[in-house]
């Protein structure tokens, strides 16, 4: 399946949730997710364990290789193209830090069709930087997975925040 191709899918299929599989996690009152929706699920928290230990490897693992990937960041460049542009932006993030990362979800929404589906959540990442600063940020989070082989695989990232368009500057002190 082309980029182009998988773009249109995951629109058609955000557009008709009645025919795929839609779940929400997070919230207590929820029950749990079942079938696709729990696998696709089970991508953004083993991703989690990974960041949360720092372990590149383990990290790029629920991406898909090569060029495929296409991601968008906090930070510059525009875009990151190919899991190995990702895997250095991961590892420049990485290095600001100092001790244990810790992630949380909230809102999480996953849906599905085929062998395609996104889940988008609010992102908390916080830790200890390098330079004694302590983070705490949310950030909105979608990612576009597939299965290949059997195995779900983010083939698109997206992390954004909120702009102030008067002042020109990102919005960080939000939360959920």
């Amino acid at each position: 399946m082309g980029r182009g191709q998988f773009v249109v899918t995951l629109f058609v299929l955000a557009m008709s949730l009645g025919s795929g599989a839609r779940a929400q996690a997070g919230k207590t009152e929820q029950a749990p997710l079942k079938g696709k929706a729990a696998q696709i699920r089970a991508v953004y928290d083993g991703w989690a364990k990974a960041f949360e230990a720092r372990d590149i490897d383990g990290i790029m693992s629920f991406y898909v290789p090569g060029d495929a990937l296409v991601a968008y960041d906090l930070v510059s460049p525009l875009q990151y193209k190919g899991s190995a542009a990702y895997r250095k932006d991961y590892q420049d993030f990485l290095a600001q830090y100092e001790g244990p990362l810790h992630v949380e979800f909230r809102d999480v929404q996953v849906f599905s069709s085929g062998n395609v589906g996104f889940i988008h959540a609010l992102e908390k990442i916080s830790g200890k930087m390098k330079n004694g600063q302590q983070t705490d940020m949310w950030v909105r989070a979608t990612s576009g997975v597939i299965k290949l082989n059997g195995k779900w695989l983010i083939v698109h990232d997206h992390i954004s925040v909120p702009v102030d368009f008067e002042s020109g500057k990102a919005v960080l002190d939000l939360k959920p």
